[in-house]
């Protein structure tokens, strides 16, 4: 309930979805408005290929384009001095050595926007490539329609039947669900430890043990940061099942979407899926928030603390890292070993689970694990932190700890 009445986690709680939204419509946005650039075209190519490459950049929309015949030093040097003054954006000089070589060159006094960059390469390779052709004797039309893309649609199939999940959808899901896990477990924990160091460096906690014994305490501390992890995390799904609903009509109000790219492949979320989300979340939470509490009562300032937290946030690094192969091969032995582990499975097995079609043998097999590294790890905790937060002074080593979990 602290928590909750803070001003300070409401605004963490706005301000995320915010942020999604931003990085969700800022790019559409800032791609459909791009203002379009004032380049000429130099040529001193073998006609027609100057005028052709003029009237594709000029159909694009991108550019407003102005051919200059034939050029010299002198003409560049004149365009050199309107680019400076800002009176035009680029000029393109084009000789013949762009049809027998490929290189032509690109002046402006912006030239690290890969949006025109781009534009100006995929219109010159594709009229080059017409001009190749028709020296070659070849109809670039016939070669067009050969040279068609192929679209490859890919179905993941789950159990016995065909989902309409596609392999984008499905690797978005598997990645977001990896980064979100770990972030959200390594937060939470983080405040876990973050609040057993502040009793113990501001005396509350010898105040508290005199009334409440250590364990219940320390299980006190972990539910309640916990619930309060589940609540954070349920607003931002609230939030962030409206901002993917709407998020069509709200680009469109903002305006300057003309031109500018699709949103990406949403995943379908199951309720399946979202059981092993919120299943794994709570299970990694209590086994790193076991753990950074006993960090946070062994220690004695925030700088031991953040030394002694690197092993546990090491381990937790280990799975986050490993995204991509989880990802790419849910069944190798890697990740399934990771995803047994009760350290690391908390988020390699709900990637997997996204990723691939697992048997519910690997899923019980991993959840029961799991459970099983909680208790013994919240046994641990518990008695480092029945010792912990009463002493100070110098950090505990290995060996006192090992005498401590003996003696409580």
């Amino acid at each position: 309930m602290e928590r909750v009445r803070s001003k300070w986690f409401w605004i963490s709680a706005v301000l995320l979805p915010v942020l999604f939204a931003a990085i969700f419509l800022l790019p559409t946005i800032l791609a459909g408005s791009a203002e379009t650039k004032r380049v000429v075209v130099v040529d001193a190519t073998t006609p027609p290929l100057g005028a052709r490459v003029t009237a594709a950049l000029a159909s694009g929309g991108a550019f407003h384009v102005t051919r200059v015949p034939g050029g010299g030093p002198r003409v560049i040097d004149s365009l050199v001095q309107e680019i400076g003054a800002r009176r035009l954006d680029g000029m393109l000089l084009l000789t013949d050595d762009v049809v027998t070589n490929g290189t032509a060159e690109y002046r402006g006094s912006n030239v690290s926007s890969l949006r025109d960059v781009d534009e100006l390469e995929r219109v010159l390779s594709a009229t080059v490539t017409a001009a190749r052709l028709e020296r070659a004797g070849i109809d670039p039309s016939v070669m067009a329609r050969a040279a068609t893309p192929l679209r490859l649609v890919t179905r993941k199939v789950a159990g016995s039947r065909t989902t309409g999940e596609s392999s984008a959808q499905s690797f978005s899901l598997a990645y977001f669900m990896g980064i979100l896990l770990y972030t959200a477990i390594l937060m939470y924990g983080v405040n876990v430890k973050s609040s057993v160091l502040e009793e113990k460096t501001t005396r509350i906690v010898e105040v508290l043990v005199s009334s409440v014994r250590p364990f219940p305490l320390l299980l006190g501390k972990i539910l309640g940061v916990g619930a309060v992890s589940m609540f954070q995390i349920l607003i931002w799904g609230v939030a962030g099942r409206l901002l993917l609903g709407g998020r069509a009509a709200l680009a469109r109000w903002l305006g300057g979407l003309e031109g500018a790219p699709p949103f990406f492949e949403i995943p379908h979320v199951s309720t399946a899926t979202a059981a092993v989300f919120v299943a794994y979340f709570l299970g990694g939470f209590f086994i790193y928030s076991a753990m950074f509490a006993a960090v946070g009562a062994m220690s004695s300032s925030e700088q031991e603390a953040q030394q002694a937290q690197q092993p546990i946030a090491l381990m937790l690094l280990l799975s986050f890292f490993s995204l991509f192969a989880l990802v790419a091969n849910p069944s190798s032995t890697f990740a399934v070993a990771l995803s047994l582990i009760p350290f690391t499975s908390p988020i390699a097995m709900p990637v997997r689970w996204a990723a691939g079609d697992l048997p519910p043998t690997d899923l019980a097999l991993s959840l029961l694990l799991l459970v099983i590294g909680i208790l013994g790890v919240t046994w641990v905790a518990a008695r480092i932190y029945r010792v912990g937060i009463l002493m100070t002074g110098k950090r505990p080593g290995v060996k006192e700890l090992i005498r401590w979990v003996r003696a409580s």
